[in-house]
């Protein structure tokens, strides 16, 4: 049995304080796309054209979340314009910069859509496969992408596969590439879902807890053109070995309370005569 240190503990997401852009009069939208932004300026535009190409073939009615973690290059303002040119985009923007985890809890917090679809900013995932993922969700409750032909550095795609290795034995999520962020989840899996720091890394493990049924479907992956990436080997490490720990900790000490509800039942008095 895995005992949980302190140093094991996850960082808790307690809140996240938001300035919101939006028209709360608007009726709730099938689909929510949620995206964490910080410092992809250059790659918004293009961003913004794709989702509403690929979210206009769905037929179906949507949003999109862009959740600014306080960019400093022009993020900030490259939302807006979106969001001033399109009423399906909405602006969320954190008080300080708290990270992906953070800026994902909060989008799917005031995600409005029975289905959210997450992916990055960086224009790596391509929003074409968001139809693909939307019709696999048929019979499960998250559909994760796995990254064919990977577009990155050796040492990224080596560390990568490394790193889901390590966690699928430890954590037995049936998952072969976390780290992608396209995935499809149907709302009611996110509504219990335990906030901490580090999160993004455990999101199929973490929504198994409660029962949901996984499926993997290969997507496209993309060089990044513009922009910088946010993690390497220093800033994961560690930290990922440490959130695995917790998250292994979790899964075997979590009450699953749907299965509660029908263990329990309640006496009551017949009345009497």
């Amino acid at each position: 049995m895995i005992k949980m240190s302190a140093e094991h503990t996850p960082r808790t997401i307690s809140s996240f304080p938001l300035r919101i852009a939006t028209d709360s009069h608007r009726a709730d939208p099938e689909i929510s796309v949620v995206i964490p932004v910080f410092n992809e300026v250059e790659n918004l535009p293009r961003l913004a054209a794709e989702l509403r190409i690929a979210l206009g073939e769905t037929l179906r009615s949507y949003e999109i979340l862009l959740v600014d973690d306080r960019s400093t290059d022009g993020s900030y303002r490259a939302i807006q314009a979106i969001v001033e040119g399109n009423s399906h985009f909405r602006l969320l923007r954190l008080a300080r910069h708290r990270g992906q985890s953070t800026a994902l809890a909060a989008g799917f917090h005031n995600a409005r859509g029975e289905i959210v679809v997450t992916l990055d900013s960086d224009l790596q995932n391509d929003p074409a496969d968001i139809p693909r993922l939307l019709a696999a969700l048929e019979g499960c409750d998250l559909v994760s992408g796995v990254r064919a032909q990977r577009s990155d550095s050796w040492l990224r795609r080596v560390s990568s596969r490394l790193a889901n290795r390590v966690r699928g034995r430890l954590l037995a999520d049936g998952v072969t590439d976390v780290g992608c962020s396209l995935k499809a989840y149907r709302a009611e899996v996110l509504r219990h879902l335990p906030s901490f720091d580090g999160m993004h890394r455990f999101l199929p493990a973490l929504v198994q807890i409660e029962g949901a049924r996984v499926r993997e479907i290969e997507v496209r992956h993309r060089p990044r053109r513009y922009g910088e990436a946010k993690y390497n080997i220093r800033n994961r490490l560690w930290r990922g070995l440490a959130d695995l720990m917790a998250v292994r900790w979790m899964q075997k000490k979590w009450i699953d309370h749907h299965q509660l509800q029908t263990e329990v039942t309640e006496w009551k008095q017949q009345p009497s005569g």
